[in-house]
């Protein structure tokens, strides 16, 4: 082979291999995420709060047991979109789980046995912050448990569940999902606010140095746990009004209901007072009136900070 048909070869593959020190010109800076307006969220959310208390009535009304799950990252919004689930509702049909740290004997225990007393009986809806999944996920990464135990949690996690969805229980998982760049900023609000500063626990910011880690983690958790009886529905959580909003909607279309809202009532007249004398006020311990009608703004305050 001639000097100049090597050159010419060796220019053609020189073309057609990249060049892996060259910027990735697909990437463009991400733009801020246009926000719904707080108007519209406010009346959708007030129109899908009342659509969960119907939902609420008639799981009462026809004895279904369900579960929801909620995992994401921390800062995804878990608890935020938890709050707006529950804040019509009654905490006696639908409740929330949210675990602590397992004890000594808990440790000792088959891994699903502290979850199973939580489970609904009949007429309830329970909310779980956090879950079963937490062996996949946190304790995995963190090292808390062994790679027998996460192994095996893999294996048995989804013939679990299945047995759940036989006995029927409704099972619905969701993952909230916050980009890093989001979640940074999440993270330094709740740095400068105090009120939300207690949020941050020395295990969040461990975690921090093991993002990757967390998100091989959730893929794996993913590829064995994300089953036709109970897939994984994943939200999209950099905007929480936005994730809020959905994650109802949705939620409440997994489970057919049918509006039982009673006719208005007509209150029956009250007990006329006949030889009822009330105890002086005097005799009575009252809470200090701190604030009236009459209470301005203290702008030098801790709660005004």
């Amino acid at each position: 082979m001639s000097k100049k048909t090597k050159n010419k070869k060796k220019q053609k593959a020189e073309k057609t291999q990249p060049d892996v020190a060259a910027p990735n010109t697909n990437s463009k800076p991400k733009k801020a995420k246009r926000k719904i307006k707080n108007e519209v969220y406010e009346a959708e959310l007030a129109n899908l709060q009342v659509e969960l208390v119907k939902l609420q009535e008639w799981i009462k009304h026809k004895g279904l047991k369900v579960v929801v799950i909620f995992e994401g990252r921390d800062t995804a919004g878990k608890g935020g979109v938890i709050k707006r689930i529950m804040e019509r509702l009654n905490p006696r049909v639908v409740r929330v789980v949210a675990l602590g740290v397992p004890t000594e004997r808990e440790k000792s225990q088959w891994y699903f046995q502290r979850y199973v007393p939580h489970l609904p009986a009949a007429g309830e809806m329970v909310l779980f912050d956090r879950s079963w999944y937490n062996r996949a996920l946190v304790e995995h990464v963190m090292g808390f448990c062994t790679e027998e135990e996460y192994w095996e949690f893999l294996r048995s996690c989804p013939e679990f569940e299945r047995m759940l969805v036989r006995s029927g229980i409704i099972l619905i998982k969701y993952w909230l999902s916050v980009s890093d760049e989001e979640q940074e900023r999440r993270f330094q609000a709740r740095i400068h606010d105090k009120v939300r500063r207690w949020k941050l626990s020395p295990m969040d910011l461990e975690a921090r140095s093991k993002w990757v880690d967390y998100s091989k983690a959730k893929d794996e958790m993913f590829k064995y746990t994300d089953i036709k009886q109970a897939p994984w529905y994943v939200v999209d959580a950099d905007v929480k009004k936005h994730a809020r909003l959905n994650l109802i909607k949705h939620l409440l279309s997994m489970i057919p209901y049918e509006d039982l809202t009673p006719e208005p009532i007509e209150l029956p007249p009250r007990q006329e007072n006949v030889g009822y004398v009330r105890p002086p006020f005097t005799d009575q311990t009252f809470v200090p009136i701190v604030y009236d009608a009459d209470t301005k703004l203290d702008h030098h305050s801790d709660s005004a900070k």
